[in-house]
């Protein structure tokens, strides 16, 4: 059982989507078992309950204290804060409507306030639409940007993590030939210090050892194939390494991560998205889990989408969820005081 007093949030994420089915799978399968009642799902019980039904088993809805429901799922069970009632019947797998959307939103505005309020130990997010959430009036990419916002951080790291790699992202959704105009060194010193400070505060890493990976091909090949090491990768590192981090760098990607699997380091700071995605995904497609680094609460998100084209067939894979909750566990532990003389989870 968890050692945090309060309990980790589970958001079910896009209705139309295979979040409530991962949620329902991976509880049937007694993967969060051990989780008992300090997993608490922000969703909703007619669709968790169609979850259960297209996965064979007869799910029963029971009303329960502070406006809970408890899903139960024959020996295991859920509980819910229903914060959505929408009509299975009206909710089509696979189809973008602006009420998801909308749905979508109330379960993340509810987790972050509960964990922002400190009633919650952090919380973890299911595959979201973006198109739906934009229907339904938010204006934010995505669940890291509106969570920024909403604990008014400025500077947040997406970190994509396994057992064997974590990748840090100094820019994330960009096209390619957009990233080195949106490289700077201030940037790149600033992912560098919210990782090192999320992997003590989160993993209990006294020292973590952070590799900097060079934008170019050779590392640049003293200039010979760009100049961006020179001008904003090493000012960056230097002016970390001054700082008393346990940086090193630019290293040429092409070699690097053979030795970060071998546990040479702690993390990979990456220049763009798919530097870091394709060698994560390669070891942790099943098990990758997103971490939002540098926000005062927890959160950690599964690696994947809502996989429309999968919803309603059954066969979604649970395990990056599972591991998001591990994960997320793992970081309020070690978020020492976090609910200091126990939490009271509103009703």
């Amino acid at each position: 059982m968890p050692s945090f007093a309060c309990p980790l949030i589970l958001t079910q994420g896009d209705p139309a989507g295979i979040g409530p089915e991962i949620i329902v799978k991976a509880a049937l399968e007694g993967t969060l078992a051990a989780w008992g009642d300090a997993l608490l799902v922000a969703g909703d019980g007619a669709i968790l309950q169609r979850a259960a039904a297209l996965l064979g088993v007869a799910a029963e809805r029971r009303p329960a204290a502070n406006g809970e429901e408890l899903l139960r799922l024959g020996s295991h069970g859920l509980r819910v804060r229903p914060l959505s009632q929408l009509d299975p019947q009206q909710t089509p797998f696979g189809q973008l409507r602006a009420a998801n959307g909308r749905a979508m939103l109330d379960y993340i505005e509810w987790a972050c306030a509960e964990c922002r309020a400190g009633r919650a130990a952090g919380m973890v997010t299911a595959p979201i639409h973006k198109e739906a959430i934009h229907a339904a009036g938010c204006l934010f990419p995505g669940h890291t940007e509106l969570l920024a916002e909403r604990c008014g951080t400025e500077q947040v790291v997406m970190m994509l993590a396994g057992s064997r790699l974590r990748v840090c992202l100094v820019t994330t959704h960009l096209a390619l030939r957009a990233v080195p105009a949106a490289l700077t060194s201030a940037a790149i010193l600033a992912t560098i210090k919210v990782t090192a400070a999320a992997l003590q505060r989160d993993f209990a890493l006294p020292q973590p050892r952070l590799a900097v990976l060079a934008l170019n091909p050779h590392a640049g090949e003293n200039g010979l194939f760009g100049d961006e090491e020179q001008r904003l990768i090493v000012p960056a590192i230097e002016r970390a390494q001054a700082a008393g981090l346990a940086v090193s760098g630019p290293h040429s990607a092409d070699t690097l991560f053979h030795f970060a699997v071998q546990g040479r380091y702690d993390a990979v700071i990456c220049m763009y998205h798919d530097q870091g995605l394709i060698p994560l995904k390669l070891l942790h497609f099943d098990d990758g889990v997103n971490v939002s680094l540098g926000l005062p609460i927890v959160r950690t998100s599964v690696d994947h989408g809502t996989a429309y084209d999968l919803a309603g067939s059954g066969r979604a894979n649970p395990a990056s969820l599972v591991a998001a909750v591990n994960m997320a566990a793992q970081m309020a532990r070690n978020r020492q005081g976090r609910c200091a003389g126990g939490c009271q989870h509103a009703g």
